[in-house]
């Protein structure tokens, strides 16, 4: 069986995650945000493996988070509160992080 979050809140400038086994996570949002998964964000691989990363621009509101969906049973998807809403963060990573 594998580790699940349990209880995901906002807290401060954090995101704390109580996953299946009793551990706990605190991410800082900031940090999060800027290491967005998405190909708008970290780019995409072309044909010959080289990325290309897009430049992008943050407001105070691009480290705050509106709310969050589960997705399946391997990812958390946050909306932050400038609107994007692409990045789904997998639960390895987060756990990691």
């Amino acid at each position: 069986m594998s580790v699940r979050p349990e209880n995901v809140q906002v807290i401060g400038t954090e995101l704390a995650i109580r996953w299946s086994d009793g551990a706990e996570s605190f991410l800082p949002l900031e940090a999060l945000r800027r290491a967005c998964p998405c190909a708008g964000c970290g780019g995409e691989p072309d044909v010959l493996g080289h990325v290309a990363r897009p430049k992008v621009d943050y407001i105070p509101a691009s480290f705050e988070v509106k709310s969050w969906r589960l997705i399946g049973g391997y990812a958390l998807q946050p909306t932050w509160n400038d609107g994007h809403e692409t990045g789904l963060y997998s639960f390895d990573y987060l756990r990691r992080s």
